[in-house]
C-alpha cells in the first residue's frame, strides 16, 4: 500500500465564507479526528489531495505546521457538477492499528459460454492493518459453470486481512443466458397470421371476379 505525503496547514478560520476563500486559493478544508483527540481543522493543497484520493483507502501522511500524522480519508465532499474536492474528513490512524475499510472486488477471465456473470458486490468490507490495506480482491471466473456462486466467505483474502462482511453475502453467481423472448415468438406468429389473412382475402377477391 502506498503512502502519500501531503503538506498540511492548521486552520483557524471556519464557516462557509472561510471555506470559499480557501477553495479560491486552490486548497481544500479538512478535519482530522480519531483516537479521542479534539478534531484538528486543516487546509490541504487541492491538486495533491485530488490526486491522492484517486487511490481507494489511500494512506496519507500529513506533514507541516507542527503536524506529523497518518490518516485515511473517511468522507469526501465533491462539487456535484465540476467534481473537485470541497472538503475531506480524515481518520487518524497509527502504525499497526487495525481498521475496517471497503476494498474493490474485480474479476478476471470469462465464465462458461452458456452462462452470464452476475456480480452483486463490487466492494467488500474487511479488517486490515492501517498501513497494509490491500488495494483490492481479484476473483478468477474463467470457465465457471452455470449455477456457480461465490460468497464473501469464499474469497481468498490477502495475508493479514480478515473478513468484516457477512460471510454468507453473495458476491457473484453465474446465470443461464436468456432464451429467445416469448414476445418475439408471439409477434412472429401474429405476422404470419396476418399474412395468411391477407392471402385469403386476395383469393376471395379473385374468385369474385
Amino acid at each position: 500500500m502506498s503512502e502519500v505525503r501531503i503538506a498540511a496547514e492548521a486552520r483557524t478560520t471556519f464557516g462557509k465564507g472561510a471555506a470559499r476563500k480557501i477553495r479560491r486559493s486552490d486548497k481544500v478544508p479538512a478535519v482530522l479526528y480519531g483516537h479521542g483527540i479534539d478534531p484538528k481543522h486543516l487546509t490541504l493543497p487541492g491538486h495533491e489531495i485530488l490526486l491522492a484520493l484517486r487511490t481507494p483507502n489511500v494512506l496519507i501522511r500529513l506533514e507541516g505546521d507542527g503536524i506529523d500524522e497518518m490518516a485515511l480519508p473517511k468522507g469526501v465532499q465533491r462539487d456535484p457538477i465540476k467534481g473537485f474536492v470541497e472538503h475531506v474528513d480524515l481518520l487518524l490512524v497509527k502504525r499497526g492499528e487495525k481498521v475496517t475499510v471497503d476494498i474493490p472486488v474485480t474479476t478476471v477471465g470469462d465464465v462458461n459460454s452458456e452462462g452470464l456473470l452476475d456480480q452483486q458486490l463490487v466492494s467488500i468490507s474487511v479488517e486490515a492493518e492501517a498501513t497494509h490495506i490491500p488495494t483490492g480482491i481479484e476473483i478468477d471466473v474463467e470457465g465457471l459453470e452455470v449455477g456457480t456462486q461465490i460468497l464473501a466467505g469464499d474469497l481468498k483474502l490477502p495475508q493479514g486481512t480478515t473478513l468484516a462482511a457477512d460471510p454468507e453475502a453473495l458476491v457473484l453467481h453465474v446465470t443461464s443466458k436468456p432464451t429467445e423472448e416469448p414476445e418475439a415468438e408471439e409477434a412472429e406468429g401474429e405476422t404470419a397470421e396476418a399474412g395468411e389473412g391477407e392471402s385469403a382475402e386476395a383469393a376471395e377477391g379473385d374468385n369474385a371476379e
